[in-house]
């Protein structure tokens, strides 16, 4: 799958993002490295931190059906001005994951850009970062 057919499956989630308070769709589409793809829509809740960011629900439906080390790219896309950048508990939970994953981040006109998560999260913390020193 091209990085413009991902942006584009990103962009088709915004209509199912369920955002009754900040009116802020935002969707995701997660490719693995056999092309399975996972897609994913910000979900709110009235208790605002039980919120889920499109990223997360991809992240965690990917997880769900066993892929944890194959991602290769994730596209994130809003329908504002600027581009729609992941959160930090976002960042923090992809780097868990994946730590050289691509991320494609889209704003509403459909330009998008292409980052390394790492220039995303500089100094990551991972699991790797729980291995005591010898």
């Amino acid at each position: 799958m091209s990085h413009d057919q991902l942006v584009e499956l990103a962009f088709s989630m915004l209509e199912r993002a369920y955002v009754p308070y900040s009116q802020f769709p935002v969707g995701a589409a997660l490719l693995c490295a056999d092309g399975s793809v996972f897609t994913g829509c910000n979900v709110e809740n009235a208790a605002y931190g039980s919120t889920l960011c499109a990223e997360r629900v991809a992240l965690v439906k990917a997880v769900s059906e066993g892929h944890r080390d194959d991602w290769s790219v994730l596209a994130v896309a809003g329908n504002g001005a600027d581009y729609c950048w992941p959160c930090g508990a976002c960042r923090q939970m992809l780097f868990e994951f994946c730590p050289e994953l691509t991320v494609l981040v889209a704003r509403g006109d459909g330009d998008y850009v292409a980052l390394p998560l790492k220039q995303l999260l500089p100094y990551g913390f991972g699991p790797t970062s729980l291995i005591p020193a010898p």
